[in-house]
């Protein structure tokens, strides 16, 4: 039982009422395919030519700071935060330096932890949105907080969207429309459903936006065009897939909710949206529950030290919903097996 995975369920392919003649297998896309460009664009009311189609989000960030840093050059970094972030900057020889989002604060970003551990050689500050691990949402007002500290100093501000396309009740914008000096990622894949078909982009400067272009001839020189064409079919059918991914969300938060209010031994910031929970484990060791839950209950969670937080756990809650309820029942019984031997 997978309650590791992070996306929701998959979206069967019938679902884009796909036509035989919809599926092309070259297409004109060497500076991106020019009907998801415009479809990109359209969604994030922003211009086509700030447009950054990509394979996936990690590609993104990899991107945007490899087209904005030099080896030596400092980012400031949320911690807790998603790993390949950290490798990213580290593979590309930035100095990174952390500011805090604390569970004791509810993982909330405090602008005032930016300005202390910000630094006049600080050329990036990178931010999830909603947070992985945690799903926490920060609202515009801080971001533009954020942007104007790091505006004083020359600086950008990244911010990885690729959970916030799963705040279903929550009308939102891209921060890249909060000012100039922001840049924004995300994908199809978390909140619809569609990982296989790594369409990720960046919302950046137009200047910065072919810059970007230019450095992924380096990486990738052009998508999968079978891909590009059913992602632009996605995009034209994203009310009604953010529907059906809304509906198992609204489901599973549900028998998540249960779940938690079931365990004295778990305390947790419950988000509004996402796909992901972060519990705090009050009592045992979360490596041994982890190691136990997979190897007698055949059931996965992501243990906290790979996001610099050992007495965390994260759980993905996008999954079928009979199997999530399976996997917490499994969770459950696991932890009370746990207890039993401290």
């Amino acid at each position: 039982m997978n309650l590791a995975a992070s996306a929701v369920a998959p979206l069967p392919i019938e679902e884009l009422q796909l036509q035989p003649a919809d599926i092309q297998i070259s297409g004109p896309s060497g500076y991106g395919y020019e009907p998801l460009v415009a479809a990109l664009a359209a969604k994030a009311g922003v211009p086509a030519e700030c447009v950054v189609h990509t394979q996936g989000t990690s590609m993104a960030n990899h991107l945007a700071m490899a087209a904005l840093l030099e080896q030596g050059d400092e980012i400031l970094v949320e911690e807790p935060t998603y790993e390949a972030v950290l490798s990213t900057a580290e593979y590309l020889g930035a100095h990174v330096r952390r500011f805090p989002r604390s569970f004791e604060s509810g993982f909330q970003i405090d602008p005032r932890e930016v300005e202390r551990r910000i630094s006049p050689r600080t050329r990036m500050i990178i931010i999830t949105n909603l947070h992985n691990p945690s799903g926490v949402g920060t609202p515009d007002a801080k971001l533009k907080i954020v942007g104007e500290i790091a505006k004083s100093l020359g600086a950008h501000v990244l911010v990885d969207e690729v959970y916030l396309e799963a705040s279903f009740d929550t009308p939102w914008q891209t921060a890249f429309r909060l000012g100039p000096n922001f840049i924004a990622t995300s994908s199809l894949t978390k909140a619809y459903g569609l990982a296989g078909l790594r369409c990720g982009w960046i919302f950046a400067q137009k200047q910065l936006a072919e810059r970007m272009w230019r450095l992924n001839d380096l990486f990738g020189v052009s998508g999968a065009h079978p891909a590009e064409v059913l992602s632009v079919l996605a995009l034209k059918r994203l009310p009604e897939i953010a529907a059906r991914s809304k509906k198992l969300l609204d489901e599973n938060r549900a028998v998540l909710k249960a779940f938690l209010d079931s365990r004295k031994d778990l305390l947790a910031i419950r988000p509004d949206g996402g796909t992901l929970v972060f519990p705090f484990l009050s009592s045992g060791h979360v490596d041994a529950f982890c190691q136990l839950l997979r190897e007698k209950y055949e059931t996965s969670v992501v243990p906290g030290r790979f996001f610099e937080s050992p007495e965390h756990f994260r759980i993905g809650f996008g999954i079928d919903t009979k199997m999530l309820a399976e996997g917490l029942s499994r969770v459950s019984d696991c932890l009370d097996d746990l207890a039993k031997k401290n």
